[in-house]
């Protein structure tokens, strides 16, 4: 009978086991919607996060980098300076999204991340993606809106879903205070007034974006006029001739390619267009993500004060080199020496 008795409660033990664990695991799991309307169950507690791409790569380094488990591209050595140091020897993981996926299924899953996260477009391909890789891995995936104006909501969306909620906060209303700045900035500007910019991308400066492009969503944030029209149907990247620059006339360009800025200079086939003629051809920073898009992530806020100081540099209230230095350390949470802000800002102009 004893026997018997123990046969039983060996049996029912691991039944129980396995019920308290499920009980457990569903009282430390929640519920979230991501900015795709999607209810996405993730643990309590996340701690390792892995970024589909490299816009997400940047939200996330600027929420919680204590929480990053890789990057979809590793750092180069001269962005390291700018980066917290526990970031840099991080593994270059892949990307899941964006021009090409280069993580596998397997290697996701070994990299053991708590959820995904993609930060850019939520519509039904990207809510697509998330479902076929979390019903293949099992691991939750969070889609979260990149739209320029989302930005503060984004930050504080995901710092609460890493419970991080007061540096989210902080770092939303410092995008809230960018924005509005611009917004005063803009309003006193008459549309006469605006530049007309080309944005210079590729080895050559022939690669831009053309008007709703979100690589050049920054350029009409700032109330300036896109030049680029007509090249593709609806935004986004394309290559264009000199003749076309020509025929568009921009009186301003920019670029975040310092060799881009020096052959524009120099080219013969650059010296007819206005912008070069006035020497309005500027650099900005691309140190450690680009100012304007590369990627067209939360970098790009800072791209908005440095652009106002570039186009209208008498309507600005506070220096650059302040709003640089008070940007890097709340975002990137680096102190940036003057010599290293000096040579940030070579090339921007005023």
């Amino acid at each position: 009978m004893i026997g018997v008795a123990w046969r039983k409660i060996l049996l029912i033990v691991p039944v129980l086991s396995a019920l308290n664990l499920a009980a457990a695991s569903h009282s430390e799991a929640r519920s979230i919607v991501d900015s795709a309307g999607r209810r996405v169950e993730v643990p309590d507690n996340i701690t390792r996060v892995f970024a589909s791409g490299p816009p997400a790569g940047v939200l996330l380094y600027v929420v919680a980098p204590e929480k990053m488990i890789g990057w979809g591209r590793a750092p180069r050595d001269i962005d390291k300076p700018f980066l917290l140091p526990a970031t840099h020897e991080l593994p270059e993981l892949g990307r899941l999204t964006g021009r090409g996926d280069t993580i596998s299924t397997e290697r996701l899953m070994a990299s053991r991340p708590d959820v995904i996260i993609d930060f850019g477009a939520t519509n039904e391909t990207y809510r697509s993606i998330a479902e076929r890789i979390q019903a293949q891995t099992g691991i939750p995936y969070l889609l979260i809106d990149g739209r320029f104006e989302n930005t503060p909501a984004a930050l504080r969306l995901l710092a609460d879903i890493l419970g991080v909620s007061e540096r989210g906060e902080a770092l939303a209303r410092a995008s809230e205070a960018i924005f509005a700045e611009v917004d005063r900035v803009v309003a006193t500007v008459p549309p006469a007034a605006r530049p007309r910019i080309y944005l210079a991308r590729g080895l050559d400066g022939f690669e831009t974006g053309s008007r709703g492009s979100i690589n050049t969503e920054i350029i009409e944030r700032v109330g300036a006029v896109n030049v680029v029209d007509g090249v593709r149907e609806a935004g986004g990247l394309a290559r264009v001739s000199p003749e076309q620059v020509i025929a568009w006339a921009p009186d301003t360009i920019i670029t975040i390619d310092p060799a881009v800025q020096r052959m524009i200079l120099e080219r013969p086939e650059w010296q007819v267009v206005p912008a070069v003629k006035m020497k309005r051809v500027f650099l900005l920073p691309n140190q450690p993500f680009g100012s304007i898009d590369l990627p067209p992530s939360v970098n790009r806020l800072i791209g908005l004060p440095l652009l106002l100081h570039t186009l209208y540099p008498d309507r600005t209230k506070t220096a650059r080199e302040v709003e640089l230095r008070s940007f890097y350390r709340l975002f990137y949470q680096v102190d940036v020496s003057d010599a290293k802000i000096e040579n940030l800002l070579k090339g921007s102009g005023h």
